[in-house]
């Protein structure tokens, strides 16, 4: 069995998959315990604990917050008691299994790539979450591209590609430092943003109810959205070049938009016959801890 762990500030969700067919053996939910480094700890093993009930674990995968410094130290997780913990290290003290980490947007990836929306690829996809926040995981020949800083796959904090204060509103400070950050307008936070202060204030729902109405700037602002995520979109293709681009995240359940981003995409590539599709994901919310279990299913 082959183990996946979605690792979040509330709640923790665990996944055995069987090894050969990946079929779904156990899924299993228990609440974090944020309070203490130990307790934290005492929340991951009662999961891998549960979910071993029902095989042996070949390995572990954990889809979390953060990232592994050279020191082998956790960095820049939200969950800020994990910061400077030999995270791995401890549970590795705990069940003797290879371990693997990666972010939910490279946790996607791979659910999508190895049997998801971008299964047909030969070698290579990139996934896009738009929710919340922006971020994208990167496969090429097969493995996930963290990169020598880890910031593989970072595109929320890339300026959003030929930014117009005309056409995409005015200029905004990211809170990461940078201005007009992708992030900032293609996110399901950034949608409801840039509409509620061009014409008045509406979350990402309303505004599509708007749309399914009829309503003249709801249809206007959906159609400048694809075209930002287009522009996004076309930015990795005429980088990575990838075989399919794959879209998960809230906004992701809005299908209206894939035509739209299809139709504009090449408006922006290189060249402008290229054949690369914007999709939609298979899994929804279980991209997260099935692609987690795949992070040793590389290659």
């Amino acid at each position: 069995m082959i183990v996946g762990l979605d690792i979040g500030g509330t709640k923790i969700e665990g996944v055995g998959l069987d090894s050969v067919t990946y079929d779904t053996l156990i899924t299993y939910r228990y609440d974090t315990d944020t309070e203490t480094y130990e307790g934290f700890l005492s929340s991951i093993m009662s999961v891998i604990n549960e979910v071993a009930k029902y095989g042996d674990i070949d390995s572990i995968g954990l889809g979390c917050c953060g990232s592994i410094d050279k020191n082998g130290l956790m960095q820049g997780a939200n969950v800020i008691i994990l910061n400077g913990k030999d995270f791995i290290g401890d549970i590795k003290q705990k069940i003797n299994v290879p371990i693997a980490i990666a972010n939910d947007a490279d946790c996607l990836a791979l659910s999508e790539f190895k049997d998801g929306a971008a299964k047909q690829a030969m070698n290579s996809c990139v996934a896009i979450i738009i929710g919340t926040g922006c971020g994208s995981g990167v496969i090429v020949h097969n493995k996930l591209v963290t990169g020598l800083n880890k910031l593989g796959g970072e595109i929320g904090h890339n300026p959003l590609p030929s930014y117009s204060s005309k056409i995409d509103g005015e200029q905004i400070d990211c809170y990461c430092g940078s201005k007009n950050c992708t992030e900032s307008f293609v996110s399901g936070t950034g949608f409801s943003r840039t509409f509620s202060e061009k014409y008045f204030h509406a979350n990402s729902k309303q505004i599509m109810e708007l749309y399914a109405q009829g309503h003249t700037e709801a249809r206007k602002h959906l159609d400048l959205y694809c075209d930002q995520l287009a522009r996004v979109c076309a930015n990795i293709v005429n980088f990575v070049d990838p075989e399919v681009i794959v879209l998960g995240g809230g906004m992701s359940n809005i299908d209206e938009i894939y035509p739209l981003v299809n139709a504009k995409l090449n408006k922006y590539t290189f060249t402008k016959n290229t054949v690369t599709q914007v999709l939609k994901n298979v899994y929804g919310d279980s991209s997260g801890v099935r692609g987690a279990a795949f992070l040793h299913q590389q290659g």
